[in-house]
């Protein structure tokens, strides 16, 4: 195949992952909270400003085993209704702080803690920035390198940008195959690079953002396969996913905290290495 051909592929094959991982009717964190687990009980607000609907999580017990668990993740909507009161899963300062109050909560009382990705990236408004979304993000990300609970977090659509990497590091890293995971949207990056948005399915090619592409980068740790895409047999991909997390489960609890702590860090340490021959 030759070098123009490789990239055309390349370039249909992310725009097509992306396209499918924006299908709303994936399956979204509660659909997943509603079929993994049972004695679900949500914790809202930041207690400090408000309640993000973008946003949810609490505690609950995994389906299918005696094991008490923390779960978190972003929040899209199925309908042009819901994605508007949940902001289209565009998480605020608040939801941020929120999450980050489940996952103090989950190491406190020695909680495992699942978390869900599903975001195009971060509220980017004034607001939001004056209330400190940076700072708020950059909380979630610090507190999840040194908790002291094992941690697995699935992209289950898109993994966009800050937003996603609050809830993203985790010991066991999953991903489901035509999830997308990337520092920014292709629309953004499209837009930024040549100023011009419709250039985002050459963005999205160029920025790895596969799950194959993860998978080689070393950000992601196991694919989740969609024998049938997620939106058209949500509850075959949250079957899928649901076993992959419980064998994560399985070796991560098994681990020394401290061994643990160890790894998670060694892991994160390594995205990124390169030499020169």
């Amino acid at each position: 195949m030759s070098t123009t051909s490789q990239t055309a592929r390349a370039t249909l094959d992310a725009w097509a992952r992306v396209q499918l991982a924006r299908q709303a009717e994936r399956p979204h964190t509660l659909d997943y909270i509603g079929d993994l687990c049972s004695d679900f009980i949500e914790l809202h607000g930041d207690r400090a400003f408000r309640d993000d609907p973008a946003i949810v999580g609490g505690i609950a017990r995994l389906r299918g085993t005696d094991r008490t668990i923390a779960v978190v993740g972003h929040q899209k909507g199925s309908n042009t209704k819901e994605n508007l009161r949940r902001h289209f899963g565009m998480a605020h300062p608040e939801g941020f702080r929120k999450a980050r109050r489940i996952m103090r909560h989950a190491e406190k009382f020695g909680l495992p803690l699942l978390t869900f990705l599903d975001i195009p990236g971060a509220d980017p408004g004034i607001a939001s920035e004056e209330r400190g979304q940076g700072t708020a993000i950059a909380e979630c990300i610090q507190t999840l390198t040194e908790l002291r609970v094992p941690i697995v977090a699935t992209v289950i659509g898109e993994g966009g940008s800050g937003g996603a990497l609050a809830l993203g590091v985790a010991d066991k890293v999953l991903m489901l195959e035509n999830a997308v995971y990337a520092v920014a949207s292709p629309d953004a990056a499209a837009s930024i690079l040549w100023k011009d948005a419709k250039q985002a399915p050459a963005a999205a090619a160029a920025m790895r953002i596969t799950a194959n592409d993860a998978l080689q980068l070393g950000v992601i740790d196991r694919i989740v396969p969609e024998p049938t895409p997620a939106h058209e047999d949500p509850h075959a991909a949250i079957r899928a996913v649901g076993e992959a997390i419980r064998e994560a489960l399985d070796r991560l609890i098994a681990l020394e905290t401290e061994e643990l702590l160890a790894a998670r860090y060694h892991k994160f340490r390594a995205i990124g290495q390169w030499r020169e021959e």
